[in-house]
């Protein structure tokens, strides 16, 4: 979303926005439709075909986006001198395992016993991990310690996941 505030007396010229997508070292610009939308609201939903990461049955069907760190770049006309860069740090594949194991986790509104206990507690420090991790990328500008956290949280979330372990 952008939260940049603009003068009603000059109009918005050549806006951009480009996308860096985590394991990639090119970015993709976004034009046409989903640039327009950008412009005219201020915030924009992006799908793998945006992104370029998916090319068939877009529109129909979308694959998933991948977690990691994005790198997002918006500038408007003169672009190498009115612009913002941000690191988004996209935790949601994470989070989804976190919800799953939380829906396997046999809790009611009492005390648990210590093994549910335990596990709960795990969970809770996992989420915390994954919280840390987005905020050193988004908030601290340290990408490198956000994704040592993130690959932690994920290392800890696939042990508790592991049936056979």
């Amino acid at each position: 979303m952008d939260t940049s505030v603009y003068s009603d007396l000059l109009p918005i010229t050549c806006p951009t926005l480009n996308i860096t997508v985590p394991g990639f070292t090119y970015s993709n610009q976004l034009e046409g439709t989903s640039m327009v939308e950008f412009v005219a609201s201020g915030h924009i939903t992006l799908t793998a075909c945006d992104l370029q990461l998916q090319t068939v049955d877009c529109g129909t069907q979308y694959v998933n986006i991948p977690d990691g760190i994005y790198v997002i770049k918006y500038s408007v006309s003169p672009n190498d001198q009115v612009f913002v860069e941000y690191n988004h740090m996209r935790i949601t594949q994470a989070l989804n395992k976190y919800y799953k194991i939380l829906c396997e986790v046999d809790v009611n509104g009492c005390e648990p016993p210590l093994k549910t206990k335990q596990k709960l507690e795990q969970l809770g420090l996992i989420k915390m991990y994954l919280e840390a991790a987005k905020s050193k990328v988004e908030y601290c500008q340290d990408p490198q310690k956000g994704m040592t956290l993130y690959n932690y949280a994920l290392k800890l979330l696939n042990k508790l996941d592991c049936v056979t372990c």
